[in-house]
C-alpha cells in the first residue's frame, strides 16, 4: 500500500502540472474583466478643503474678497470641486452669517436683569438671505433633538432662540454652510459634503439634507471623523442601511481615503449596502502642501495612474513665518505644482484622463465566472501540492487532497475571502518557487557539461535561463488577480493579508532547495537530523547574524511602510519621467542582473549557485507587484516587464565587469602569490 501510495506521488506532477497550466489560462478572462473595469473611471477630481480656506482668510484685512479671489485662482488652476464640513455656530459665527449670544449677553445688551434660571442661545441672523437660508436648517436640526427653537428679533434685525447653552448648541453639527454652498455653486464648483456620526442619526433630518445636496448636484459624500454616518446607531436601530437607501435614492458615491490608520467604521458596509459606488480618495496633508511643487504633481500623478484613484483631496497650510514677520500659506504651492512648475495636470491629461468629477467603476464580469474561478481555484491548490512535491514528494497528493477539502468546507461556511486570499498567498509562493528550482536544476546541468561550453555559450544560456524563469514566475500572479478580482479588493476595503510572507518565503525555500535539496529527492528526516545535530560554529553565528540584518532590511523596505532615501527618490522620479512607469529598483538594480551573472559563473564555479538565492528576490518581487491590487494590471505587467529588460542589460554588463576580473586575476594572481 505505501508502495502504491509512492508511485502515485511520484507520477502526480505531469497531472497537477497539467491543472495548474488550466488553471492559469482560466484566469485570462477573468484578467481581461478586471482591466475593462480598471477603464471605466476616467475622471480625475481635484477637490480642497474650504475650512482651510477660511482659517486662511481670516488673517486677510478683507477676507470675503480674499476668499473669492483664491476661490477663482484654484479653478483656473484645475481645482474643480469644494470640500465642505459640516458646519455649528461658531463656525458660522465666524463666516458672518450670524452672531451668538447668551442670555447674560442678551440682558446685559438690553440693559435687563441676568436670568437665574435661563441659561439659553440667542442667535442673530446678519442679513434677509442668511435667515432665508439658515432659519430652516437650524430649526430641523435642533427640533430634532427636541431641542425647543423659538423666533426673536434684535435691534430689526430677526434671530431665534435655542433652549440650551450656548456651550452645547456650539457643538451640534448642522448642515454644511448653505450660504456658501450656493457661492461655491454659482462659481462652477461641485461640492463634496464632509458628513460626521456625531449626533444620533434621524433619517427624517438626513433625507432632507441630501434632498438640499441634490438641488446643488452633489455626487460624492466623504465621511468626516473614525466612522461614516449612522454607525454608532446601526446597532439598535439598523441606521447604515436606513442611510444607503437614501445614497442610493438619491445616486450618491461614497469616497474611501488612502491609507488610513484605521478603515472608518461602518465603511465596508456601508459601500455593500450602496452597491459599491465608492470612488477612491488621495490626501495631500497640510503639511505636504508646501513640499516642492514638483514633488507634490508627482504625488497626483502616480496616485492617478498607478493607484487608480480618482480623487484629490487638497489640505492647505497657514503658518506664522517670523523671519518674514507675516503669516504664509500654501495656495500658492498647490497652485504651481498643478500648473506652470508641475504640470501635474497636464501630466494627469496626457496619461488619458480627464478632469472631471470622480465616478465609481462600472464593474465587468462575464458568464459562467463563478465557475471559471473555480477552475482557477483548483490550479492554485495544484501549484501549492506542486511546491510539495519538490520537498516532501511523499505528501503531495495529500496536499492536494487536503486543500480541495479544506477549499470545500470553507466555501460551505461562507469564508470565501479567507479561503480565496489563503489559496492566492500560498499559489503566489509557489510559482516563482518551483521557477527558482528548475532554474537550480538547469544550472547543475550547465555545470556538469561546463567543459564544452564556451563563454559565448554560457552567457547565451544564462539569458534564457533568466527570460524562462521571469515569465515562468510572472505566470504566478494569474492566480492572484483569478482569485482576487473582487471589486472591494480594488477599492482596498478588502487588503490582501499576509503578503509580507510571499516576501520571504520564497527565498527561503530557494535557500533551503540549494543547500540541502540538489540531486536529492527529498532531504527528508534523516537529513534534519544530520543538520540539528552539527555543532554551532561562529562561523554559524556570524553568517545567520548578517542574514538577519539582511533580512530585517530587506523587509523594511518592502510594502507600503517601506522606507527610501530622498537620492533615491530622485532616481525613482527620474525613472517615472524616462519611462513613464517605474521599474521596481531590487529587481533590475539588483536580484536580475545577479541571477543573470550568478548562472553565468556558477555554469563554472559551483559554489556560485548561491547567488540564486539573492537572485529570487527578483522574481518574487515580480509577483508581489501584482499584490497590489488596487493598481492597474497593465502598470503591474508593464513594471515586470520592463524591470526584466532593464535587469538583462545591467545583468550583461556585470557578465563584462567578471570576466575582465577573472582574467586580470589569472594574469597576476600567480605573481602576488609567489611574491
Amino acid at each position: 500500500m505505501v508502495q502504491k501510495w509512492q508511485h502515485w506521488n511520484n507520477r502526480s506532477a505531469k497531472w497537477l502540472w497539467i491543472l495548474v497550466i488550466i488553471g492559469m489560462v482560466a484566469s485570462l478572462p477573468v484578467a481581461y474583466s478586471r482591466i475593462q473595469t480598471e477603464h471605466t473611471s476616467q475622471n480625475v477630481e481635484f477637490v480642497f478643503n474650504y475650512r482651510d480656506l477660511i482659517s486662511i482668510a481670516s488673517y486677510q484685512p478683507h477676507p470675503q474678497d480674499y476668499i473669492r479671489e483664491q476661490l477663482q485662482l484654484l479653478k483656473n488652476a484645475g481645482v474643480g470641486s469644494v470640500a465642505l464640513y459640516q458646519s455649528n455656530l461658531p463656525e458660522l459665527q465666524s463666516s458672518g452669517r450670524l452672531h451668538v449670544y447668551s442670555s447674560a449677553d442678551v440682558a446685559n445688551r438690553q440693559n435687563q436683569v441676568i436670568p437665574l434660571n435661563d441659561n439659553f442661545t440667542y442667535v442673530q441672523f446678519t442679513s434677509k438671505e442668511n435667515e432665508e437660508m439658515l432659519r430652516p436648517v437650524l430649526e430641523r436640526v435642533f427640533n430634532s433633538l427636541a431641542i425647543p427653537v423659538s423666533s426673536w428679533t434684535y435691534q430689526n434685525l430677526p434671530g431665534l432662540v435655542i433652549q440650551t447653552s450656548t456651550d452645547d448648541a456650539g457643538l451640534k453639527p448642522l448642515d454644511p454652510d448653505p450660504v456658501a454652498m450656493k457661492m461655491l455653486h454659482d462659481m462652477g464648483f461641485q461640492i463634496v459634503p464632509r458628513l460626521n456620526d456625531a449626533l444620533p442619526y434621524n433619517q427624517n433630518v438626513m433625507s432632507q439634507m441630501l434632498d438640499e445636496f441634490t438641488t446643488y448636484g452633489v455626487k460624492t459624500i466623504l465621511f468626516d471623523g473614525a466612522s461614516v454616518t449612522g454607525f454608532n446607531d446601526d446597532i439598535e436601530k439598523h441606521t447604515i442601511t436606513a442611510f444607503a437607501s437614501l445614497l442610493k435614492k438619491h445616486n450618491l458615491a461614497i469616497a474611501a481615503i488612502e491609507n488610513l490608520k484605521k478603515p472608518q467604521d461602518g465603511f465596508s458596509k456601508l459601500a455593500y449596502l450602496n452597491n459599491y459606488n465608492v470612488v477612491r480618495l488621495y490626501s495631500l496633508s497640510q503639511a505636504d502642501s508646501q513640499l516642492d511643487p514638483i514633488t507634490v504633481a508627482d504625488r497626483f500623478v502616480l496616485a492617478s495612474k498607478d493607484r487608480n484613484i480618482r480623487m484629490m483631496y487638497i489640505n492647505l497650510a497657514v503658518s506664522r513665518d517670523t523671519t518674514k514677520a507675516a503669516m504664509t500659506n500654501s495656495i500658492d504651492n498647490v497652485i504651481l505644482s498643478l500648473q506652470e512648475k508641475g504640470h501635474a495636470i497636464q501630466d494627469i491629461q496626457k496619461n488619458g484622463f480627464t478632469l472631471g468629477p470622480a465616478v465609481a467603476r462600472d464593474v465587468h464580469t462575464f458568464p459562467m465566472e463563478r465557475y471559471v474561478k473555480l477552475i482557477v481555484l483548483i490550479g492554485a491548490i495544484a501549484a501549492i501540492a506542486l511546491l510539495a512535491y519538490y520537498f516532501v514528494r511523499k505528501l503531495t497528493l495529500a496536499v492536494f487532497v487536503l486543500g480541495l477539502i479544506g477549499s470545500a468546507g470553507l466555501i460551505a461556511i461562507h469564508k470565501s475571502l479567507l479561503l480565496e486570499q489563503g489559496v492566492a498567498l500560498l499559489a503566489a509562493i509557489s510559482i516563482p518557487t518551483i521557477a527558482m528550482i528548475y532554474a537550480v536544476k538547469a544550472v547543475d546541468r550547465m555545470y556538469e557539461s561546463r567543459s564544452s561550453l564556451t563563454v559565448g555559450k554560457r552567457v547565451g544560456q544564462s539569458i534564457l535561463l533568466f527570460l524562462r524563469t521571469s515569465l515562468w514566475s510572472l505566470t504566478g500572479a494569474l492566480f492572484i488577480i483569478g482569485l482576487l478580482d473582487d471589486i472591494t479588493y480594488q477599492l482596498v476595503i478588502n487588503q490582501f493579508r499576509g503578503v509580507s510572507l510571499l516576501h520571504f518565503a520564497p527565498i527561503a525555500l530557494t535557500a533551503l532547495y540549494i543547500a540541502f535539496y540538489r540531486g536529492k529527492e527529498s532531504f527528508g528526516f534523516a537529513g534534519i537530523r544530520k543538520l540539528l545535530t552539527r555543532p554551532i560554529t561562529l562561523t554559524w553565528v556570524i553568517v545567520l547574524g548578517i542574514v538577519g540584518v539582511v533580512g530585517m532590511y530587506y523587509l523594511s523596505r518592502t510594502g507600503n511602510a517601506g522606507t527610501v532615501s530622498p537620492l533615491e527618490m530622485h532616481f525613482r522620479n527620474a525613472l517615472e519621467g524616462l519611462f513613464n512607469v517605474r521599474p521596481r529598483n531590487k529587481e533590475f538594480l539588483m536580484a536580475h542582473p545577479i541571477f543573470i551573472v550568478g548562472i553565468f559563473i556558477a555554469a563554472k564555479y559551483r559554489q556560485a549557485i548561491y547567488l540564486l538565492i539573492i537572485a529570487s528576490i527578483g522574481q518574487l518581487s515580480m509577483v508581489d507587484t501584482f499584490a497590489h491590487i488596487h493598481s492597474p494590471v497593465l502598470i503591474s505587467l508593464t513594471r515586470g516587464l520592463l524591470g526584466m529588460a532593464l535587469g538583462l542589460v545591467l545583468g550583461l554588463v556585470a557578465i563584462v565587469i567578471w570576466q575582465i576580473i577573472e582574467r586580470c586575476w589569472r594574469k597576476w594572481a600567480p605573481s602576488l602569490f609567489k611574491s
